[in-house]
């Protein structure tokens, strides 16, 4: 590993052995997806020693916990057929480019391989699996301590960093009927591959990238009918850093306002590729509004008539996986997490990465190292 960059360390407190069953460590990071290594890495540069294997009196200490198998985050689970040619821009983690690699390639197979040799290279500290069911206050004192609580023990932490995407969490709306479907629902978190669609009608439901994806996809072995709320906005010009600094700040003044956050594509609009056009020309991408209701052997579409269906798919994007922060009770009126950068508000103690404006590859690398200086400054000694 290359030699950290060690500032002012945070002082020692506590070391990381064991009081009554409970582990120490100084800062816990929950998920080890890009934004939860990035804020690995951030910690490493500030001094930060991994708990388990810190010497008494280390300067401060820190512990990555991963509810996956294996590296990789939600890369473990795309489907096969994305490949890395038609990845939207994924950035570097930070202190390691990625290997030249096979464009045609799964990125299934190229991100959690990457990721696996930066957390080697890096010396991470990542501890898995282990699923973290709740983080909660260990007392009133606002400068007191977190306990994070897991399938694999409790550790107490000065400060928590939440990297837990969404992945995890697949949004299914509720529609009328749909308890009645006779056919097959599945969310595009269970999409594995086209060909499982052969001969089947499909409706393919949302208006986001995954949406199209798999609607040009699956319309090569099948029949399908699109269906979104609103109607689709596409980008003919280019996606520039200027467009997707303007994205960003839309999503983080939602945050700003404990609003939830928007999806990416609410923001950006859908972007022209050659293979969305080709669908385009094949006639796939005829757009329908959202049908009212689901019935045994098909839905009913906004106009009255019927459209017979085999397979729903639900193609409408995921939640931020947040559910273990309930004891916290952070959620505001608005329905959202109140947000002052990548801090809780009125929260010093625990960031959010990876959620909202941070929810891109180039975002929460920034979000890592943002959260990091946070807690740096709340740790060290004044």
């Amino acid at each position: 590993m290359t030699a950290v960059t060690t500032l002012d360390a945070p002082r020692p407190l506590e070391t990381p052995r064991e009081a009554g069953g409970v582990r120490l460590a100084d800062v816990v990071v929950v998920g080890a997806g890009q934004a939860g290594l990035s804020a690995a890495y951030h910690l490493r540069r500030r001094g930060f020693v991994p708990a388990a294997a810190a010497a008494v009196g280390a300067p401060g200490t820190y512990v990555v916990l991963d509810a996956e198998a294996g590296p990789g985050g939600a890369w473990r689970h795309r489907w096969r057929s994305l490949r890395m040619a038609t990845v939207n821009n994924i950035y570097d983690l930070p202190g390691m480019a990625q290997p030249d690699v096979d464009p045609c390639e799964p990125s299934v197979e190229v991100l959690p391989r990457y990721f696996d040799a930066y957390e080697r290279e890096l010396d991470l500290a990542v501890v898995r699996p282990v699923r973290v069911r709740a983080v909660r206050r260990a007392d009133a004192d606002p400068a007191g301590r977190l306990l994070v609580e897991s399938d694999a023990g409790t550790w107490s932490a000065r400060a928590v960093i939440n990297a837990t995407g969404t992945w995890t969490k697949p949004f299914w709306p509720r529609y009328p009927g749909q308890l009645d479907f006779a056919g097959r629902q599945l969310h595009v978190a269970d999409y594995v591959r086209a060909e499982d669609f052969a001969g089947q009608h499909t409706v393919v439901v949302g208006g986001g990238i995954s949406a199209v994806q798999l609607l040009d996809e699956i319309s090569q072995v099948t029949t399908t009918t699109w269906v979104t709320r609103r109607e689709p906005v596409w980008r003919d010009d280019v996606f520039d850093p200027d467009a997707g600094r303007d994205a960003v700040a839309l999503v983080e003044e939602r945050v700003r306002m404990g609003l939830p956050p928007l999806s990416v594509v609410s923001v950006t609009g859908l972007i022209w590729t050659p293979a969305l056009r080709a669908a385009r020309d094949r006639g796939v991408l005829q757009r329908h509004p959202m049908f009212t209701r689901i019935e045994p052997a098909g839905v009913r579409m906004a106009d009255g008539s019927f459209q017979e269906a085999d397979t729903i798919l639900w193609a409408t994007g995921f939640r931020a996986a947040l559910d273990h922060l309930t004891p916290m009770r952070l959620r505001g009126h608005g329905g959202g997490i109140t947000m002052d950068g990548t801090q809780v508000a009125g929260e010093p103690r625990l960031h959010l990465i990876g959620y909202g404006p941070s929810s891109s590859t180039v975002g929460a690398n920034r979000a890592g190292r943002e959260a990091v200086a946070g807690i740096f400054a709340i740790l060290s000694p004044s």
